[in-house]
């Protein structure tokens, strides 16, 4: 799946939600779903769940912020498609 594609549907689904919580809480919630992925490195479990789950609060904030960011990180580290 592509990256603009992915962000393109948590906006669909969560931005409404997203916008209504506001963005400090909506990257409250990305600093503890980054916690959880800490524990779950830890623990040796859960690591895949959790790597999908900061990835979705990250779009949800960059939702929030206007920010594109497939072409953030292409802009940031110099990608060529």
């Amino acid at each position: 799946m592509e990256l603009r594609r992915l962000q393109n549907i948590m906006r669909e689904k969560y931005y409404e939600r997203d916008r209504g919580r506001g963005l400090h809480a909506t990257f409250t919630w990305l600093v503890e779903e980054v916690g959880e992925l800490a524990k779950a490195i830890r623990e040796g479990k859960g690591v895949e769940e959790e790597v999908a789950d900061v990835l979705a609060w990250l779009l949800s904030v960059a939702n929030l912020l206007g920010v594109d960011v497939e072409n953030a990180v292409k802009a940031k580290y110099m990608l060529d498609e």
